[in-house]
């Protein structure tokens, strides 16, 4: 998706010709996708980092999240995590998954690209 520098899509191609809504709401929908994807991704680094192993999931949640007792391995806490970037909405099943498990979480991931 090209941006000028004030951050505003460019609704022309390289060429001068209009693009269609159509197509800029596609890209626009793939840059999306990738913050996600980035958000998601950082997520994991720092959650490792923090000791926790992170295991990816199904429906409703991205993350299960675990952390161990070093010296018996028994598991200390549990819990699943869902990952937004920027002002993203929680769909219809995460907002049931959310209230139905106590142990829910959604972390909001600043991405440093963007």
């Amino acid at each position: 998706m090209a941006r000028d520098i004030f951050e505003n899509i460019i609704d022309t191609d390289i060429f001068g010709r209009k693009k269609s809504k159509k197509q800029i709401k596609r890209e626009v929908l793939e840059e999306n996708r990738m913050k996600g994807k980035t958000a998601e991704n950082n997520y994991v680094v720092r959650a490792q980092l923090a000791g926790y192993e992170v295991e990816r999931t199904g429906k409703g949640h991205d993350f299960r999240v675990r952390k161990r007792d070093l010296l018996t391995g028994r598991v200390i806490y549990s819990g699943v995590r869902e990952i937004k970037s920027g002002n993203a909405t929680l769909s219809k099943l995460q907002r049931k998954t959310k209230k139905k498990q106590s142990n829910y979480k959604i972390v909001r991931e600043d991405n440093m690209i963007w």
